[in-house]
């Protein structure tokens, strides 16, 4: 194209030929002119149009403002040459902003691009979307570059375009995106052979799953089963994606980040996958042979050990991933160095036992000296979340060392974290009053109000600490230099506690006043007027040395300050009333004890670290902040109570922190089962609606009462499913068979149990994601029944053909399936009977009946009860119309139980009177109302 263009050429070679500034403005000047000249001309043809705006384009890169050429480049848009559409693009990108009133006319312009069948074409209009945004473009065009990322047709680099634009339009404007809507469509890409767009797809899906957790929960599946393919099945073209004999790493490293976004997975299957590529990636440890394959191949590893934590910080991967945390911390390179800090106090925030880390604290310790500030940012990290009881007096001890010395911008930040841990670990409240004031000693100017609230805090609640809290703060009011925080912490406790100390040698009120008041002269208003507080108490305690503190009260009244002159006249009106007015000493007696709240320190840190935007379920800073961050998260995707609290500082009138919680009630197992529906529909929730058809409810009620049988068909897909249940466990196997001409991709198939820690699942084995024409695929999965359960589990199938097909579908799991026919004589079912007795393991209940041809369906009714694998006794009840049944019902929670049930209907009445005896108090009631709704539904 610039061999075409020689005008551009030569004005680009005389701009670079310009020796000063001067000499250029004069020639951009002088082209502009002509330019201005040649677009007032009706014959411009297109190729001068090109060459001017792409002119015009340089001059603007080269810092020069123009105000010409913007409809010129608009009119390039929708020139039908690949060159003239090129440089108007480019034009429009660059001298266009999201606001600019020009933007409307290139909407229609992109628009058409987008749909158009050139590839090329695409991408242009997709990049300018991407640079320019927008919210009306975005708005107007968000659908067509979602229809070009799902496409079949569109080619690998235009889905993966079409991806990142996206994901740049839902972090500039996130409204304008239906991602709950498009949420299965964009998963199914995760499925994709080409691994860029699987890259590209990812990154969208990373932005999307933090807001919409729920909605993109399938996502998992899809990375867990991509890692396997890549770590562990090494299926991928390691001519593309083989970088430094690490499979994609940049794939991995968003994957693994995925995971981290979600709890621990429930199903098992999918753990022990996890668990085989999270050890496979464990042994990559292999000698890097250049800076690049080094990079990648922490990446990957950093990220797996952050996914190992995650998971469980417990397991012997966790363990292992300590011990090769410890040699990153001696390696030479700084970024190895900081991940290595970094990851390991994610560690040591959710880590049962810090032994591991310990190991390594004298290496974590000399990590606060390291040359660069990130890494000692790192080590301060990490030491604030390994400290616990036994090495707080170490930790806090090199911490104050190091304060000394720090970077003006750790120190803020080291004295919050030092505070937190002595209140946290002291073993004794002398080392903890020691420590904090030495801390503000030393700190200074860097210590906040939170830290002194706190310190009077516990001061207050713990009376054997006050008369030696009184002795070390006027010892430290002594010195020649005093921090203002601890002449506000000496002149509160001196106030309150300074009776305890005043017979000792050195310490009587006058000593105590003319230190306190020598100090004062160089403190600010706030600090003056607590120290004024504090001669107000010495009024009370101290007459002695009233006549001096009535002379500091009169001085201040003539002050400027408003608040100083008011309550200087306020207390000396107070000092001069007469001794053995009770007023004085109600008004300024002791303060009470504070009431027990959480520590304003900690608050104060969670501010200060902000939110990073990335909503994975851990945070480094110790252990009250990953357990804040994962109940916050747990409370979003599991909708789990938590409670909150207040804080206050001290002060004359101290608010009461309030606490509130709301516990989770205990299920019990009647009430659970009390609305009970055989129909297996949509749960409370209402989120995904069940698929029903007269076609579907006729094959699941029949195979509610067989093993095997077809469960669903279409002409797309075919699933059937065979089971076999023994006793408390079931194993079924679901084949999925593709009846299409064409291949079926992207086939994601997950099991949903609403119940489940009453009814639990194992996946053996997952279908493959892609089926050709007329083959078929298998899922294998194994259930337990741990206690009764109400509601079936739900499948839930999506694959491509063209277009995304989703379903969900019941599974035919209830509870009878868990039930064992017994076989038993008269005269033993009459004495079981008996030795059940009634209540309350025994219940009634009566339902109507439909007659068939004027008669009770006796045989229908003898069909539906050996269905639900309960034996029907003959010969037992000498009405033949009655039936008699026996059956135990196993559990893994609670074990088996056995039942007997009378089934009575009487014609007349058109009622049926249905009996059920069991051995377990708690099963009587439920076991009724389920037989009776099988019976009911026959």
């Amino acid at each position: 194209m610039a061999q075409t263009m020689r005008g551009l050429n030569l004005f680009i070679a005389n701009i670079r030929a310009a020796r000063v500034g001067e000499a250029e403005r004069l020639a951009i000047n002088k082209e502009m002119a002509n330019i201005r000249t040649k677009f007032a001309s009706p014959n411009l043809s297109a190729y001068d149009r090109k060459k001017y705006v792409a002119k015009i384009a340089f001059c603007f890169i080269m810092g020069y403002k123009q105000d010409l050429g913007h409809m010129e480049a608009i009119q390039l848009l929708t020139a039908q040459k690949y060159s003239e559409k090129q440089i108007g693009y480019l034009a429009v990108t660059l001298m266009l902003t999201e606001n600019s009133d020009l933007l409307r006319l290139v909407v229609n312009s992109i628009k058409k691009d987008l749909d158009d069948r050139w590839d090329v074409v695409n991408c242009l209009a997709l990049q300018t979307i991407a640079n320019i945004g927008g919210d009306e473009m975005a708005e107007a065009l968000a659908p067509d570059v979602h229809k070009l990322m799902i496409s079949p047709t569109s080619n690998n680099f235009v889905k993966k375009k079409a991806a990142l634009a996206l994901l740049r339009m839902y972090r500039k404007y996130p409204q304008v995106i239906p991602a709950q809507e498009w949420a299965l469509r964009i998963i199914s890409l995760m499925d994709d052979s080409d691994l860029g767009v699987v890259v590209a797809v990812t990154s969208l899906v990373l932005a999307l799953a933090q807001d919409f957790p729920e909605a993109y929960e399938t996502s998992y599946q899809k990375a867990v089963d991509r890692l396997y393919k890549l770590v562990v099945g090494h299926q991928y073209d390691s001519r593309l994606y083989d970088y430094y004999k690490i499979p994609s790493p940049w794939l991995q490293v968003k994957l693994l980040k995925l995971l981290q976004y979600y709890p621990p997975p429930e199903d098992a299957a999918l753990r022990r996958m996890m668990e085989q590529v999270l050890a496979t990636l464990l042994e990559m440890q292999e000698i890097p042979r250049s800076v690049q394959h080094n990079n990648a191949l922490h990446a990957v590893l950093f990220e797996a050990i952050n996914t190992i934590i995650h998971i469980d910080a417990r397991s012997s991967l966790a363990t292992q991933s300590a011990q090769l945390l410890g040699r990153f911390l001696s390696s030479k390179e700084t970024n190895v160095r900081y991940l290595a800090l970094n990851t390991m106090a994610h560690l040591a925030a959710l880590a049962e036992t810090l032994d591991p880390i310990k190991k390594h604290q004298t290496t974590i310790i000399m990590s606060l000296r390291d040359k660069d500030i990130s890494v000692r940012r790192r080590a301060l990290d990490l030491l604030y979340s390994m400290c616990d009881v036994d090495n707080a007096e170490i930790i806090v001890g090199e911490l104050l060392n190091y304060l000394k010395i720090a970077d003006y911008g750790l120190r803020e930040e080291m004295v919050l974290k030092i505070a937190i841990c002595c209140e946290k670990f002291a073993t004794e409240y002398k080392w903890y009053v020691d420590t904090i004031l030495e801390l503000i000693s030393a700190a200074g100017d860097y210590v906040g109000d939170e830290v002194w609230y706190r310190v009077i805090q516990i001061v207050t609640n713990t009376e054997d600490l006050q008369a030696y809290a009184a002795h070390t703060c006027f010892n430290y009011l002594k010195s020649p230099t005093c921090h203002e925080s601890l002449v506000k912490i000496a002149g509160y406790i001196l106030g309150e506690y300074g009776h305890l100390i005043a017979n000792e040698a050195g310490c009587s009120p006058y000593e105590q006043f003319q230190t306190l008041h020598a100090k004062s002269n160089f403190c600010n208003a706030n600090t003056r007027a607590l120290i004024l507080t504090t001669y107000i108490k010495w009024v009370n305690v101290f007459p002695e040395i009233k006549p001096q503190l009535m002379t500091v009260f009169d001085r201040y009244r003539h002050v400027l300050d408003s608040e100083l002159q008011q309550r200087a006249c306020e207390y000396l009106a107070l000092a001069e009333r007469p001794e053995d007015d009770e007023l004085l000493q109600t008004v300024w007696d002791e303060m009470p004890p504070f009431p027990e709240r959480e520590s304003a320190l900690l608050n104060r840190l969670a501010r200060k670290h902000g939110d990073t935007g990335d909503k994975r379920t851990w945070v480094v800073g110790g252990k009250e902040g990953m357990k804040d961050a994962q109940m916050m998260r747990m409370k979003s995707l599991k909708r789990v109570t938590t409670s909150s609290t207040t804080t206050a500082s001290p002060s004359r009138n101290r608010p009461h922190g309030a606490a509130t919680s709301v516990p989770n009630g205990a299920t019990d197992i009647m009430a659970a089962l009390a609305e009970l529906d055989m129909s297996g529909g949509p749960s409370a929730n209402g989120e995904e609606a069940i698929l029903r058809s007269p076609d579907l409810d006729a094959r699941y009620q029949k195979l509610l009462f067989s093993d095997s049988g077809l469960l669903y068909d279409d002409v797309q897909m075919g699933i059937s499913l065979k089971s076999d249940y023994r006793m408390s466990h079931g194993r079924m196997r679901i084949f999925f068979h593709n009846k299409l001409p064409t291949a079926l991709d992207s086939l994601t198939a997950i099991i949903k149990s609403p119940q489940h820690d009453h009814l639990t699942f194992d996946i053996r084995q997952f279908p493959v994601t892609t089926v050709q024409s007329n083959e078929h695929t298998m899922l294998e999965v194994e259930f337990e029944c741990k206690e009764l359960f109400t509601q079936p589990p739900t499948l839930h199938v999506s694959f491509l053909t063209g277009s995304l097909t989703s379903l969900v579908l019941r599974l035919p799991v209830v509870i009878h399936k868990f039930f064992e026919p017994i076989q038993l004589e008269p005269q033993d079912f009459y004495m079981r009977w008996q030795k059940i007795g009634g209540p309350p393991r025994e219940a009634q209940v009566f339902f109507p009946i439909a007659l068939k041809r004027g008669d009770v369906d006796t045989l229908g009714q003898q069909a539906t009860i050996t269905g639900a694998r309960i034996r029907c006794l003959e010969g037992v009840d000498p009405n033949l119309v009655n039936m008699v049944g026996a059956a135990v019902v196993y559990t893994s929670a609670t074990g088996k139980a056995g039942f007997l049930i009378r089934v009575e209907p009487s014609r007349e009445e058109k009622k049926c009177r249905l009996t059920v005896r069991c051995t377990s108090d708690n099963f009587a009631l439920a076991l009724t109302d389920y037989i009776r709704d099988l019976l009911a539904a026959k």
